[in-house]
């Protein structure tokens, strides 16, 4: 076993999702939170160990349905590049580290961090009765902003509420876009999930809706938040990638699978990134006035 196979095993690089927004978060409640590194360190901990724990646990829970899907059988946990005990071990010390940082930022949030963990470690049992397991992943990953904002503030302002409800509407969106690669297989072993219960094209309804959603709320949370143009920016760039990522995957309304893990990544990836940078860059230009 190597680290490289853990980090791939949980995907690490794909904290690119989950970080970025939890800086636009910062960027909200910039002048009303007291902002030093130390706490932007325990805030970037937080959302890491989080994001770490919930996809080791994930990979536990699927293991015996990764083991007979064709597209999952190579994962590190059924080959054995990574054991059982050395997952549970990182789902063990990442949630460790998650409530240590909630913690330490304050009692508020350290006392949250338990309930929140237990919707981040409970999303990777919720396809086994309901198909909107998304959904869930959806609540999960919105309670990302809106914990930053507590972190640093002791209260939810409604921005936050609003830009932690846009990212998880952006976050189920293409988890139903990825989930169609599975539908198929998820039927022939009763999972729940939206592909499963709505097929192809009703699926891909779901995940147009959920991301026309998530630019509303992203709008409304710059607006509620008295953000500047570069905000806005920001979401019009987000907007394009996910009009781009659709007509990517499904031109036409005709799905092509081979497309859907570069869709996954690349653009998603891309979009949070850019819209970070243009919260930030918002942020430094009020700085300056």
């Amino acid at each position: 076993m190597t680290v490289g196979a853990v980090a791939r095993m949980v995907k690490f690089s794909h904290s690119l999702f989950a970080l970025p927004f939890a800086v636009s978060a910062v960027v909200l409640v910039a002048g009303q939170a007291r902002l030093d590194p130390v706490r932007l360190l325990l805030v970037a901990v937080a959302v890491v160990a989080a994001r770490t724990a919930a996809m080791a646990m994930n990979r536990i829970a699927d293991r015996p349905f990764d083991a007979e899907n064709p597209r999952t059988r190579g994962r590190e946990l059924v080959t054995g590049e990574v054991s059982p005990a050395a997952a549970w071990a990182l789902v063990t010390g990442s949630s460790l580290a998650f409530v240590a940082a909630a913690a330490l930022l304050s009692p508020l949030t350290g006392w949250l961090a338990l309930p929140v963990l237990g919707i981040l470690l409970g999303y990777s049992y919720a396809k086994r009765f309901t198909w909107g397991c998304h959904l869930w992943l959806g609540v999960a990953q919105a309670l990302g902003p809106v914990g930053v904002a507590i972190a640093l503030t002791g209260t939810a302002p409604p921005s936050a509420l609003l830009l932690g409800a846009g990212v998880g509407a952006w976050i189920a969106g293409f988890d139903v876009f990825y989930s169609m690669q599975d539908m198929e297989f998820d039927r022939s072993r009763r999972l729940s999930s939206i592909p499963a219960r709505f097929g192809i094209g009703g699926a891909l309804s779901w995940a147009r809706g959920l991301h026309v959603l998530a630019v509303a709320l992203l709008l409304a949370s710059g607006a509620a938040g008295r953000q500047g143009p570069s905000w806005f920016l920001g979401t019009a760039i987000l907007a394009a990638v996910l009009l781009a990522e659709h007509l990517y995957v499904a031109p036409h309304g005709e799905l092509h699978p081979e497309r859907i893990g570069k869709a996954f990544f690349d653009f998603n990836a891309f979009a949070s990134v850019a819209f970070a940078l243009c919260a930030i860059a918002g942020l430094v230009l009020r700085s300056q006035h």
